[in-house]
């Protein structure tokens, strides 16, 4: 069986939801085992230092975790952020072992399901960062992110109450508001969680009449395909 590695505490309940959601998937595929994970758990707040403040020390600090883990005998490394695949490339290319992408996993979804032009939710660093439009644009499809008020608004929020494992019904409703925006006036038709904690918050699979694409749930998908692709 191969086994996945997870850069997790990006932050700590987006870590504690992969874990179920990964074991949860395995066994309603192949009932009564259980995959091979291993965990290494970062520091949320250096992380969020780093990205915002130097992004070479943000990718060596990711290194250091993927050769912890390649030191651990995984086979492949899914991180479970989206802010930390704004350094992607840098780490692919030096990884020891392989990465498994949550961006080019969602985008392969969104090309799937015939959409074209997506709202995209997270941390402002993920929706001001080149790295979801780039992915996405490879395929034929644009990304479109809220206003900068409402990034930063959205933004706040994220650090300040979902990071902290706070889900709040007025954070909700105030999210939903700006995607019916973005639907009514971006003419948007679909929506990314472009976020780990989003799917945490924002559970269902239609938001205001628009698709959703849970990343966490598409990633975990495609590290359960992964796993058992080697038999089980």
């Amino acid at each position: 069986m191969k086994s996945v590695g997870l850069v997790g505490g990006l932050g700590p309940e987006s870590t504690i939801d992969y874990y179920r959601r990964i074991i949860a998937d395995w066994e309603r595929r192949h009932p009564g085992s259980s995959p091979s994970i291993v965990i290494d758990s970062l520091d949320v707040q250096v992380g969020l230092r780093l990205v915002a403040t130097d992004l070479p020390a943000m990718t060596e600090y990711l290194l250091a975790s993927l050769r912890r883990l390649a030191g651990a005998g995984v086979d492949f490394i899914a991180m479970t952020a989206n802010t930390a695949h704004i350094v992607f490339d840098e780490l692919a290319a030096r990884s020891p072992v392989p990465l498994l992408s949550i961006v080019e996993t969602c985008a392969d979804e969104a090309h799937r399901r015939g959409l074209s032009h997506l709202a995209l939710l997270g941390t402002r660093f993920t929706m001001e960062a080149p790295f979801y439009p780039g992915v996405f644009a490879r395929r034929g499809m644009a990304v479109c992110p809220p206003t900068s008020v409402e990034r930063l608004w959205i933004h706040e929020r994220y650090v300040g109450e979902l990071l902290r494992g706070d889900f709040r019904d007025a954070t909700r409703d105030r999210i939903l508001a700006i995607v019916r925006r973005l639907r009514d006036e971006e003419r948007v038709d679909g929506v990314i969680l472009g976020g780990t904690e989003l799917p945490l918050l924002l559970r269902a699979e239609v938001i205001e009449g628009l698709p959703t694409l849970d990343t966490t749930a598409l990633h975990v998908a495609a590290i359960v395909d992964r796993l058992a692709a080697d038999g089980s």
